[in-house]
């Protein structure tokens, strides 16, 4: 063998070597990050039958959701724009043991969204029903006087709202594509069909209507003493590992900056917008990329663009 081939040979030995070490390490990366973030159980293979799918294999809403960094940010920032209804609050607060089993919902509500999005309209609607179930004895009377049900479909309408707009922006902002208005309504009006079959009656199903849905209900809103804690429970977050730490509290920032600048207000979160796009924003699309890199090829992975103005409302 000449000195050519040689070299040829290596170099496909040297790459073969290097691929196989990079997709052990993806994968054991893929899986440290599950278990951080409470998700215990392998991903399953999506349904690609149109026929079966309850979301068509090319719907918009299957590409928001398959970008684990913005779906991380946007699941964060629904949490904190969630805690500002007081009867959406008084049930997390009466009900849900989200300060000894954080992970724990997390990995129920990752299951959900993952069921739905992915999932059989069989396995869909299956795990609608569990929800329903749930929601059936989540009851109660709020600290202000007033009775609360997990199944009020008003109620229902604003944990959707507040987990369609903060997805949605999440994508707009760190997402690896843009979406057109018109992409952005289709979201929207596919994502009602998970509202309404949990029991809301009327939601948003276009960014307009998002908007003024969002403009009607502040009224309502407001950070009570549960919510407060809440708060700083999401702040503070739940693993003690520095470089956990440190990935956590960038996510945290990005968060907030998806947050409509009233909703900041009210959580008395404090943002500079400046210093979001000098800091906050460069910092998770950092994050962003090495995440995206970690759960799929870089080949499957598109290059991030700068958002363009869609839905965020600062």
């Amino acid at each position: 063998m000449d000195t050519r081939a040689q070299v040829l040979e290596a170099r496909s030995v040297g790459q073969a070597v290097t691929a196989e070490g990079m997709t052990r390490l993806r994968g054991q990366l893929q899986a440290q990050i599950r278990r951080s973030i409470g998700i215990t159980d392998p991903p399953r293979p999506a349904c690609d039958d149109p026929d079966e799918a309850f979301f068509a294999p090319g719907s918009v809403v299957r590409r928001v959701h398959s970008d684990l960094p913005a779906m991380l940010i946007g699941g964060l920032a629904a949490l904190f724009l969630q805690m500002l209804h007081p009867l959406a609050m008084a049930g997390v607060a009466q009900h849900s043991n989200y300060r000894r089993d954080p992970l724990g919902r997390l990995d129920r509500t990752a299951s959900f969204l993952g069921t739905t999005t992915f999932g059989t309209k069989a396995e869909a609607q299956a795990g609608v029903e569990r929800v329903r179930s749930v929601h059936r004895h989540v009851k109660g009377i709020a600290p202000d006087g007033r009775p609360y049900s997990a199944g009020d479909p008003e109620l229902i309408a604003w944990v959707h709202a507040a987990e369609v707009n903060s997805s949605l922006t999440a994508s707009m902002i760190y997402g690896p594509r843009q979406l057109s208005v018109d992409e952005q309504d289709d979201y929207l009006d596919q994502m009602a069909r998970v509202a309404v079959g949990l029991g809301a009656v009327e939601v948003p199903r276009s960014v307009a209507a998002l908007h003024e849905y969002f403009r009607v209900v502040q009224p309502q809103l407001r950070l009570t003493k549960e919510a407060r804690t809440a708060r700083n429970f999401v702040l503070r977050g739940v693993s003690n590992r520095p470089h956990e730490m440190t990935t956590y509290g960038v996510l945290i920032g990005a968060a907030g900056d998806t947050l409509p600048a009233w909703a900041r207000r009210q959580l008395h979160l404090a943002a500079v917008p400046g210093a979001n796009r000098l800091a906050v924003r460069p910092a998770a699309l950092l994050v962003s990329t090495a995440l995206r890199w970690v759960v799929a090829p870089p080949a499957a992975s598109p290059a991030i663009r700068p958002a363009a103005p869609g839905l965020a409302t600062h």
